[in-house]
């Protein structure tokens, strides 16, 4: 595999470039799309750990069931949507 692709390179040496563009460009959508992912698991675990607190306040009666309903409403990304 590696013996025809340096065949193919030593016969089109105008096709290094693009060949080493290419695969940058690649290499770089992945590791865009794995930090993009890390930080969304991140994210998602702090707004669960978030709400276990809340109901953990509410279990020990430091905060109302409705104080705490609006809390994690406050806290869900859905409700900061500019509409």
């Amino acid at each position: 595999m590696m013996q025809a692709f340096a065949d193919i390179l030593e016969n089109e040496p105008g096709l290094i470039i693009p060949v080493f563009a290419i695969a940058a460009g690649l290499t770089f959508a992945l590791i865009i799309i794995t930090i993009t992912s890390v930080i969304g698991v991140i994210k998602a675990r702090h707004i669960e750990i978030t709400r276990r607190e809340i109901a953990a306040y509410i279990a020990e009666g430091s905060i109302s069931a409705d104080e705490g309903e609006r809390l994690i409403r406050a806290e869900s990304p859905s409700s900061k949507c500019c509409s």
